[in-house]
């Protein structure tokens, strides 16, 4: 496994829209072990392929409750609304959003090896799944969000 650069923003693959993936092979393994690989170090709870360069539909998402691997995710169900807490991303460091999101998804993919697989996600694993997502939209959460700020004023305001 190796490590990824992450693409950081303002760089214009994170504005494009991925790919379907139609093959399922040791390249996407790779690819696929690699992106959790690269979301543990940096640390992160979600990855897209287009973060680490790569223009194809695929997704890592580890909120806490075990690696979650998806190839051509697609949101089929939405349901609820939640705003908080504020979203973060490894490709925009040092900023912060308050972005409204659904509160429970329903997420149909394919694993690694192109079984069909199913998700349904709440809360926190809801909002990663949908951040996610988006970057495979070229759609950032600085795009939709209600409000972007640094860090240290989300402090400023905690105290």
């Amino acid at each position: 496994m190796t490590i990824r650069r992450i693409v950081q923003y303002p760089d214009p693959i994170l504005k494009e829209k991925a790919k379907t993936v139609t093959k399922f092979n040791e390249r996407l393994h790779k690819l696929l072990d690699d992106m959790a690989e690269t979301m543990y170090d940096a640390p992160g709870v979600g990855l897209a392929a287009p973060q680490v360069g790569i223009l194809k539909r695929v997704i890592v998402v580890d909120v806490g409750e075990g690696l979650i691997e998806m190839v051509n995710p697609e949101i089929v169900e939405k349901s609820g609304e939640q705003i908080s807490p504020p979203e973060g991303c490894l490709s925009i460091p040092n900023l912060l959003g308050e972005v409204r999101r659904y509160n429970r998804i329903k997420v149909v993919g394919q694993d690694r090896y192109g079984n069909p697989m199913e998700v349904v996600a709440e809360g926190y694993l809801s909002r990663a799944f949908q951040h996610e997502i988006d970057h495979l939209n070229g759609i950032l959460f600085i795009d939709v969000a209600e409000r972007v700020f640094r860090p240290e004023e989300q402090e400023e305001a905690d105290q």
